[in-house]
């Protein structure tokens, strides 16, 4: 059944001007694709679909594995899959078509169209939104933070929108950093609906799918609603799986459902501009800044790199059980397209793995990794301990801590540890990163970490006095705390003599002590904030994507 399929395939695509983009392949190539792929192509296993894209024309495209495991469906070129953030790019695109309509202008303020948005004293543009420089907090952090169970709750556009409005801070002033945020293009696609007076599904299948012929491809704006031929999301349960998707009524940010045979159809609009014209497609491909000149890597929706000396931009997606990616080569005019169904899967590897196969003959050789061929110093337990504690980036919340076990120096993070090779005084070697601890009377214990062979900035960390608190000390940060941001309340217990945090829908989390009122979980890192009469007043939580959420502690 999987040859008939994939030969299916190639025997349609051999029709027209299809067939001179089969020049270059062979049942052998096609053989040694397939077995990136063999782990998961078997009637027990979800996986994926795959399409090959040369010069705006599909090559080849194979389904491995199953879309559906209770009724037996196998995945085809055909089936539907949700591919999460490459939606991205198909809602830029919306945006930037409804520029050149003269509608609206990169550089609007995003409250002339979205007035819910507080006014954060720095406006922010719909060009911010683009490039993910808004400092907007990230809604699906928010959400989650806000007590709603990722896929098994319900999340509309509505619930979006009422958490930002109550938001009293952002991340950053706008402009001033890159943190990718899937608020900017939840709010981006309100902009399309608003601006045209059209759901945002209705208006980029009128402008975008329809005329490119993507006929199984939409934005899925209701999560009740049956999909012929869709792929189920899963995520392994030991020696089987179980069912994972999203239950999303929002789109923009993600919710975009397609097929690899339609996303080649996307993908030979860079190449013939037959949507927007060539200089919409440049304009999609133009990289964003910052306010002070630097220029992203990120686009509208897609971001650009390099792979093995080849210029590559792209896109991947991560909900529920699924995962994908877009992958496209366009000085060489190639393109590599995966969805996958399997939380474990990584089609961002896959896609690689398979140009690397494809693309042999233009791809330079595969980048040695960092050796390490330093010998082992052995140093004594009292030499180690020297070495040990609690290292801290200046102003952020990224620490290390260092712990001497089992003859080693180990980095630690909670209850789990990476072993560290002692290469010399004060030298220890992860698999490609190097720490050096330095040591001096007036400035106390420092700490580079610097990858090997790479010319990024080593980070420099310094020694901070860690926290172990006792019994008492601990029962201070107990109470109950309320963000006027979302609406959960936090309980802070001391259990067995860890502090903890504990919040409806969801188990307690522990928290890990670092210094005096700083702690990280699950959830993050959690600064506690004091009063002036000493007691503990509140914490902020920052994870990533969300920076300095604030807690009031709630007072008898």
């Amino acid at each position: 059944m999987r040859t008939t399929i994939a030969c299916l395939t190639l025997i349609c695509l051999l029709n027209g001007t299809a067939a001179r983009a089969q020049q270059d392949w062979s049942a052998e190539l096609a053989t040694k694709i397939d077995k990136v792929f063999e782990h998961m192509d078997k009637a027990t296993s979800p996986g994926c679909a795959l399409g090959l894209v040369r010069d705006g024309r599909l090559v080849y495209a194979r389904g491995y594995g199953m879309a559906n495991l209770d009724h037996d469906v196998a995945i085809t070129p055909s089936t539907v899959f949700d591919v999460a953030s490459i939606s991205k790019q198909f809602t830029a695109a919306a945006i930037h078509l409804l520029v050149r309509d003269g509608r609206l202008s990169l550089d609007d303020d995003v409250r002339k169209y979205v007035p819910e948005l507080p006014d954060f004293g720095d406006p922010i543009t719909v060009r911010h939104l683009l490039h993910h420089t808004s400092g907007l907090r990230d809604q699906f952090e928010l959400l989650i933070l806000a007590g709603w169970r990722y896929s098994l709750d319900l999340i509309t556009d509505d619930d979006v929108l009422q958490l930002m409005a109550r938001q009293k801070d952002l991340n950053f002033r706008p402009g001033a950093d890159h943190v990718y945020c899937n608020t900017g293009y939840t709010l981006l696609a309100t902009i399309v609906s608003r601006v045209s007076g059209q759901t945002f599904r209705a208006f980029t299948m009128a402008r975008i799918f329809k005329p490119l012929g993507m006929t199984r491809t939409f934005f899925r704006d209701d999560h009740a609603e049956v999909i012929k031929g869709q792929a189920y999301g899963y995520v392994p349960d030991r020696d089987t799986f179980r069912f994972s998707v999203t239950n999303f009524d929002t789109a923009g940010a993600s919710s975009l459902h397609t097929t690899v045979e339609d996303m080649a159809r996307w993908d030979h609009n860079f190449t013939d501009g037959g949507v927007g014209g060539l200089d919409f497609v440049a304009t999609l491909l133009k990289k964003g800044t910052l306010a002070k000149g630097d220029e992203l890597p990120y686009a509208s929706g897609l971001i650009h790199g390099t792979y093995r000396g080849l210029a590559i931009v792209g896109h991947g997606g991560v909900a529920a059980g699924y995962r994908s990616d877009y992958l496209r080569f366009p000085g060489v005019g190639a393109s590599v397209v995966s969805a996958c169904n399997l939380s474990s899967a990584n089609p961002s590897e896959l896609n690689r793995r398979v140009a690397d196969i494809w693309l042999a003959d233009k791809l330079e050789p595969v980048p040695a990794v960092p050796g390490d061929d330093r010998p082992t110093v052995s140093l004594s337990a009292e030499e180690l301990r020297r070495y040990e504690g609690l290292y801290w980036v200046r102003g952020t919340d990224t620490y290390r801590r260092f712990v001497a076990k089992n003859g080693a120096i180990e980095n630690v993070w909670g209850q789990s540890g990476t072993p560290l090779k002692a290469v010399g005084a004060g030298v220890f070697a992860g698999r490609t990163t190097d720490f050096r601890v330095e040591m001096s009377a007036d400035k106390g214990r420092r700490l580079t970490e610097s990858v090997r062979g790479s010319s990024v900035k080593p980070i420099q960390y310094e020694s901070v006095e860690p926290f172990l608190p006792t019994a008492v000390q601990a029962a201070e940060y107990s109470g109950a705390y309320r963000s006027d941001e979302i609406d959960p309340i936090y309980r802070v217990d001391v259990i067995d003599g860890r502090v903890v945090v504990r919040r409806m829908k969801f188990a307690a989390v522990t928290l890990e002590p670092l210094t005096r009122d700083v702690f990280r979980g699950t959830i993050g890192t959690l600064r506690f904030s004091r009063g002036t009469d000493g007691r503990i007043s509140g914490f902020t939580i920052s994870n990533g994507r969300i920076r300095g959420l604030r807690f009031h502690a709630q007072r008898p």
